[in-house]
This record gives C-alpha cells, structure tokens and sequence, in this order.
C-alpha cells in the first residue's frame, strides 16, 4: 500500500475521528458501568479478532516463515490492548501507554503493508488491529483516568528489551525480520534516519528512554504538585472526582485517577 496516498488518509482520518469520539464518550458518561461494559466488550472483542486474525495467518495456505510468525510488537500490542480493556491490570495498559502511542504510531504514520493473498481482507485487519491498539490507550488515560508512573515506564523499558531480544533469536533461526531488529522495513520509516543496522538499534533504544520519559514525567509533577492526588505506598496515583475503577491487582505501573 503507497505511504500517504489515499487509502492511508482515509485510514488515517478514520482513527482521529474514532479517537476523538470515544473520549469525549467517555468522558462525559455518567453512567460508569456502562463505560466499563463498553470497554470490556471492545476488549473480548479484539481479543476474538486477534486471535482468530493470528491463527489464520498460520494456516497452511498462508504459511510464510518470514511473516507468519506472532513476534512483531504489533503482534503483542494487540492481545496487550485486549488484555487491558477487559481486566485494566495496570502492568498492560503500562506497557500499552508507551507501545501504542510510539512503536505503533509508527505503524500507522508510515505503514508497511504488503499485501500477500487478500488485498482487502489484509487492509481491513491492518487498520483496524493498529487503530485499536492506538485507540485504547488514548481513551484508557485520557478518556478513563489512568495515569502513568515511573514504574510503568521501567516496566514498558524491561518488556521492550526482552521482546525484542525474543524477536532477535527468532530472526536468527527464521531468516526472518520480525520487529525490525534486523533490519529496516521495506517502506520509508523513522528508522531511515536512525542510521545503519545496527547502529539503529541504539538510537531506537536512546529515543524510548527519552520520549518515554517525557510522556512519563507530566503525569508525574502533576501528581507531586497537585494537592488532591496522593500516593499510596505502592507508588499509585488517586485524584477525587474521577469515576475510573481502580483495578483489583497491585502492580503499581499506572493508576486510576478519582
């Protein structure tokens, strides 16, 4: 599919539109139970696509070692979101915030869809699994509350390394390229201007603690300025007046503001 042309635009457009309607939705419903079904029925429901979209690419008459494979982020950012919408574990929507708002905003900015069997089919999914995975987080933080901490940004940092490092022995054996950790994708990309393999790498890994750390710190010095929010000894972050649900597990990588 050509970069900028005008299926990307329509893609595009589509996802801003989407994005901008679910905050606002969510946002101004008084009725949180039923933001809470919303979400978790959106959740089961690209958890079923995701799955269903995985397992086809594995079937025989798909079968392409070099693509079918689970191991790009895109890959997990997907069954992440999921995950995230339906239990909003804090660990998930952590590693979600800073996956789905950067690696796969890559994704959608500046695509690299190869169409193999069924053009339309394959645009379809495409758009709609990186569109999900950049929409949950957006409304998960500024639509429902949840806030990021340091915590989670060392969390998304450690489950970068290892997934990469996952997607790394995986090329070796495979011959394949799965997350671009050996080598730059077909089509233009930040990465063209992040120098050679594997110098890339390095800038890749310089930039995520910089611009995770900027979308981190905010969050933080609000919370530390603000006299309504406070931290409880976990390092979670509660502010009144917001009618998130605070999630049922303890892990501290972002929390729900009240």
């Amino acid at each position: 599919m050509p970069q900028y042309g005008a299926e990307h635009g329509s893609a595009l457009l589509v996802i801003v539109l989407v994005s901008v309607l679910c905050i606002l939705l969510a946002r101004r419903s008084q009725d949180t139970a039923a933001v809470e079904r919303a979400a978790r029925t959106c959740g089961w429901a690209l958890l079923v696509v995701s799955t269903v979209w995985t397992v086809w690419a594995l079937l025989p008459m798909n079968w392409i070692l070099q693509e079918s494979l689970p191991f790009h982020f895109s890959d997990a950012s997907r069954f992440l979101a999921a995950i995230a919408l339906i239990t909003r574990s804090r660990w998930s929507i952590a590693i979600l915030y800073y996956w789905g708002l950067t690696l796969n905003l890559q994704s959608i900015l500046t695509p690299d869809l190869n169409y193999l069997y069924f053009e339309a089919l394959e645009y379809l999914m495409y758009w709609l699994l990186h569109g999900a995975v950049l929409i949950a987080p957006i409304v998960l933080v500024w639509g429902l509350g949840y806030r990021p901490t340091w915590r989670g940004y060392a969390a998304a940092l450690a489950a970068t390394g290892l997934w990469a490092g996952n997607a790394y022995v995986v090329n070796v054996l495979t011959g394949a390229n799965y997350s671009y950790v050996s080598g730059g994708p077909k089509g233009s990309s930040l990465l063209d201007v992040l120098g050679e393999w594997p110098i890339y790498l390095l800038s890749v890994a310089g930039l995520m603690i910089v611009v995770w750390g900027l979308m981190t710190w905010p969050w933080e010095r609000r919370r530390t300025t603000n006299p309504t929010s406070r931290a409880d000894r976990f390092g979670l972050v509660h502010r009144a007046g917001h009618h998130a649900r605070t999630p049922a597990d303890a892990s501290g990588q972002l929390a729900p503001q009240r």
